[in-house]
């Protein structure tokens, strides 16, 4: 099943401090995006860790969607996301891409690293 993995690392986050902090504001932006980028939810689960964090997955019918979020980590925090989407419901490379951006955005951080991980296509 040909997909795309598209992993970030994103540093000194700019967004509301909430984002970074609380599931309650974290969890409906993170569903919200995925919504938007016409992809079907099929569960969804976030943990909030004590005293600061937030860690969460949304299972989606193409794949899934994680956050991991370090508030304590440097100035503006530190966030790990992964968006691996695949075409079980029909070409997603562009939704994906386009939900990826739109995940950073909603971070706002001043420095990320991106991954780009072509998934089921072999080298031979």
């Amino acid at each position: 099943m040909k997909g795309i993995h598209l992993i970030a690392d994103l540093y000194h986050c700019q967004c509301k401090t909430e984002i970074l902090t609380d599931l309650v504001a974290l969890e409906p932006e993170i569903v919200a995006a995925v919504q938007h980028a016409n992809m079907q939810v099929v569960g969804v689960r976030f943990h909030q860790f004590e005293p600061v964090g937030v860690t969460g997955v949304v299972l989606l019918a193409e794949s899934h969607v994680a956050v991991h979020t370090w508030p304590e980590q440097g100035e503006g925090g530190y966030v790990t996301l992964d968006v691996y989407v695949c075409n079980h419901t029909g070409e997603n490379r562009a939704k994906a891409e386009q939900l990826f951006e739109y995940l950073i955005a909603l971070f706002a951080p001043t420095d990320v690293e991106k991954t780009v991980v072509n998934r089921g296509i072999r080298s031979e």
